[in-house]
């Protein structure tokens, strides 16, 4: 399988911004750790994080005939960005929306999703290795 792992605004600081929240690894050993699953399950990964709500958009739009499903962190774009729900509700390429920390235990606005409503199902509170579950869904999947 191709996978499209979307990261949102401030995931580039993964591993400096709030280390108790986020964990102290960098989006770079992020990348590299799904690269490497992705790999172990004969399957490619390709890696985009932007902290601008369009690029996230184009990535969307492409994805179509080049992936076969999203992973995305839509980061603070989850609980106001219309037009991402929009662009993953456009396309015919089934998305799963994850997030490091457990939204749940936080804040009261971040558990409000948007996004959510597009995707097959949301994973948190699982750090890294909620990218991997979300994966794992997808390779399942298509092996039924």
């Amino acid at each position: 399988m191709n996978f499209l792992i979307l990261n949102g605004p401030n995931l580039n600081l993964l591993g400096q911004r709030e280390p108790g929240v986020y964990g102290k690894e960098d989006y770079k050993a992020l990348c590299a750790r799904l690269e490497r699953f992705a790999a172990a399950h004969d399957s490619r990964v390709t890696c985009i994080q932007s902290n601008h709500e369009g690029a996230l958009i184009d990535a969307i739009h492409n994805a179509p005939g080049n992936v076969d499903a999203i992973v995305i962190n839509p980061g603070a774009f989850t609980h106001y960005s219309y037009a991402l729900l929009d662009a993953l509700a456009a396309v015919k390429v089934p998305a799963i929306e994850v997030h490091i920390s457990n939204v749940h235990q936080r804040e009261a606005f971040r558990r409000q999703s948007v996004t959510a409503s597009a995707c097959v199902g949301q994973i948190c509170g699982l750090g890294f290795f909620g990218y991997e579950a979300a994966m794992l869904y997808f390779l399942d999947k298509a092996e039924r």
